[in-house]
C-alpha cells in the first residue's frame, strides 16, 4: 500500500524532513487517519503533501518502522525520499479520474490517505 501524508508546511515541511532525514509522524487524531497509520508496514511508500496555501504533493518518503502498541497514537518512523520533479497540485489531482473516489478528494480533512498503485504512479511518475 502507498499513503499520502498531509502536513502544514509552516509546522513541518518536506524541507524539514530532508534536513532531518527521518522523523516520527505524529499529531494525527482523526480515527480513520490513525487506522491508516496503524496499518502501515516498513518499506511502504509515502507521499508528503503540503496543505495550506500550497495544496500539493511535493516529495516522497518511506516507512521505516511502526509501533502500534498504543492504538490511539501509533508511532510511525519515516525516512525522506526524493522531492517530486514538479509539485502535483490538489486541482490537478481532483481533475484526474483516478481520484474520483479517493478519500483525498472526498474527505478533504483526512491527514493520512491510502493511494493505490495507479494513483501513486500518476503522482510520482514512477
Amino acid at each position: 500500500m502507498n499513503y499520502l501524508l498531509k502536513t502544514e508546511p509552516t509546522v513541518y515541511s518536506f524541507a524539514n524532513l530532508q534536513h532531518d532525514k527521518t522523523t516520527i509522524w505524529d499529531g494525527v487524531t482523526n480515527p480513520a487517519a490513525v487506522k491508516h497509520l496503524r496499518e502501515m508496514e516498513p518499506g511502504e511508500n509515502l507521499l508528503i503533501y503540503h496543505t495550506g496555501d500550497e495544496k500539493a504533493a511535493v516529495g516522497t518518503a518511506t516507512v521505516v518502522s511502526v509501533d502500534a502498541s498504543d492504538p490511539k497514537t501509533p508511532l510511525v518512523k519515516i525516512k525522506v525520499g526524493e522531492a517530486l520533479a514538479k509539485p502535483v497540485t490538489l486541482a490537478e489531482i481532483k481533475a484526474h479520474k483516478l481520484f474520483a473516489d479517493s478519500p483525498l478528494v472526498r474527505q478533504g480533512r483526512l491527514s493520512v490517505v491510502p493511494l493505490n498503485a495507479a494513483q501513486w504512479q500518476w503522482i510520482t511518475g514512477e
